[in-house]
């Protein structure tokens, strides 16, 4: 037969054995959510730093085609079109990575 105290001592090492195994559960979700966040916020620059190009891009084009006239026009309308495009491309597919 044991004593109260042994089952006192062996319940006590149980529960804290419990307690250190979730501990190491919790600082294990901690560094993934960590490494979840690091991973988002490279994401999210990558993302930003191509939108912003391709805002640039777009912009470029269009102080391009202010500054034609005549049949240049007509090209440099296509060439705004398809920076244009691309901005939105780029934007929807932000929107969609961060909703």
């Amino acid at each position: 037969m044991t004593s109260t105290s042994e089952t006192k001592q062996a319940y006590q090492e149980k529960v804290k054995a419990q307690l250190d195994k979730l501990n190491a559960q919790i600082d294990e979700i901690k560094a993934k959510g960590e490494q979840a966040k690091a991973d988002a916020a490279v994401n999210y620059h990558s993302t930003m730093e191509e939108l912003y190009a391709k805002r640039d891009a777009a912009q470029a084009k269009l102080q391009e085609l202010q500054q034609t006239s005549g049949e240049a026009w007509e090209d440099m309308k296509l060439g705004f079109e398809s920076a244009w495009n691309e901005l939105n491309k780029a934007w929807e597919s932000a929107v969609a990575k961060f909703q």
